[in-house]
């Protein structure tokens, strides 16, 4: 997401954080494509003029003038800027009621609500280890009941147990009193959607709304909808009192235009992403560390909590330990680094939060087929434990052995052996360097197989 735009806004900026004085050609000229760029990044045009109208006012304000670096504190004031159009302090959700707290979401057919109500149940039961019941109100689309209900069973989180034959309002009605009574912490409501915004729709929503009180009304958005995104949010605002917004398909969108627009137009603060479609795929929103990734800066903070989150901690340490020891790295030592770099959501995913390395990750994952860390898992998978533990060994036979148990060709096999080894040798020099333990901690499992590829 962004890539377009944090492309085209680095480049504009680039110039400016060099200047040692500022003037108001050189500010409008910036400001001129930065303009642009958010205009082609389908960022609404009254977000636009109210973003470079603040970021003028402030540029040749007191608070630049007098500062030793005026260029880096223009980069700081389009910074804060950035991060007060996204929505300014990250807000999360209240779930502070009697339980259950009732979540309720909205939003047009195909925005991915029954896909989020399931991401969103996962994300309280791993993140707040609450006891949450899913249901679906959708009568109308009798396979978004059975989806939602499917999507539970995956996540081991309860689904009351809807039939189209009963009247929204009814089920809504049913579904409260279960949780009620059954002790739920949170109950999250999937509504119906539809093509379009129309008139039956939101009195549909707007009566489930008074029946269920909910302390959080969510709307569901497709961020690739772009423009667009942000007036059908308006349309919904204009009904429900709306407590937030979930941008879906996030990681689908290069330029990024609706989450620019929708907190500016609608009021309401986007509170989740999002991205890729298995149901851990949701990422609570931080403005302030999407600002910083729009400009290229990175997001460091996402970076670790990914890592605390989905690496095996255990392993990296052992394999630290292993390399300081002097005992070397093995093939099976090498799955395990592909494996947790896929589990932090591949090279794209990595690129995009490491600082400085944002707008090059599109052009490295072009280079970069993702699949091929599943080749490479196959074909290590089909080689003996002894064969993991010493590659020396294989010789041609085996080779083509392990070529045919992986589904590969002989070429696919080498191309392991010889990642690996590259592999091998950076591990050896990092064990020779003090300090290696502390970056093992943090970093294992995060390199690429044979290092950062080459451009």
């Amino acid at each position: 997401m962004f890539n377009s735009l944090s492309s085209r806004l680095t480049d504009a900026l680039k110039s400016m954080g060099k200047k040692a004085r500022l003037t108001e050609d050189n500010i409008a000229d910036t400001l001129k494509e930065v303009r642009k760029a958010l205009l082609e990044a389908d960022v609404a045009l009254p977000v636009v003029k109210q973003f470079t109208s603040q970021v003028r006012s402030r540029a040749l304000g007191r608070e630049v003038r007098a500062s030793l670096t005026p260029g880096q504190q223009f980069l700081k004031v389009v910074q804060d800027e950035l991060q007060t159009v996204l929505g300014g302090p990250s807000e999360s959700l209240n779930l502070a009621q009697r339980p259950p707290a009732i979540v309720l979401l909205a939003g047009l057919q195909g925005a991915g609500k029954t896909t989020t109500a399931a991401k969103l149940a996962r994300w309280l039961t791993d993140r707040q280890k609450k006891r949450v019941l899913l249901a679906s109100v959708d009568v109308y689309r009798p396979a978004a009941m059975a989806q939602l209900a499917t999507l539970a069973e995956q996540i081991s989180v309860d689904c009351f147990p809807s039939t189209p034959d009963q009247s929204p309002i009814a089920l809504a009605e049913a579904a409260k009193k279960k949780a009620e009574l059954s002790g739920y912490d949170v109950l999250i409501v999937d509504t119906a959607g539809r093509l379009g915004v129309d008139a039956s729709m939101m009195d549909e929503i707007a009566g489930l709304h008074r029946c269920l009180n909910p302390i959080e009304t969510l709307f569901v958005v497709d961020a690739m909808t772009g423009q667009d995104a942000a007036n059908t949010a308006k349309a919904f605002a204009d009904v429900l009192p709306l407590t937030g917004v979930i941008l879906t398909k996030a990681d689908g969108d290069a330029r990024g235009g609706a989450a620019l627009s929708v907190k500016t137009i609608t009021g309401s603060p986007i509170k989740f992403m999002g991205v890729g479609e298995t149901v851990d795929g949701l990422e609570a929103f931080h403005p302030d560390r999407l600002a910083s990734r729009i400009l290229g800066m990175g997001d460091v903070f996402g970076l670790i909590e990914d890592a605390e989150r989905k690496l095996d901690q255990a392993k990296a340490q052992k394999m630290a330990t292993k390399v300081l020891k002097g005992k070397g790295f093995d093939l099976e030592d090498f799955k395990d680094q592909i494996q947790q770099m896929r589990n932090m959501g591949g090279m794209k995913a990595l690129l995009e939060k490491m600082p400085g390395m944002g707008a090059m990750s599109n052009q490295i994952a072009s280079q970069v087929d993702e699949r091929q860390f599943v080749r490479m898992e196959a074909v290590i998978n089909s080689m003996t434990p002894h064969e993991r533990r010493m590659p020396d060994v294989i010789n041609g036979s085996r080779k083509q052995r392990i070529a045919v148990g992986s589904g590969t060709d002989v070429q696919e096999v080498n191309k392991v052996l010889k990642q690996h080894k590259q592999m091998s040798k950076m591990m050896k020099k990092m064990g020779k360097k003090g300090g290696m333990q502390n970056m093992m901690r943090g970093l294992s499992g995060m390199m690429p197989p044979g290092g950062m590829p080459r451009l």
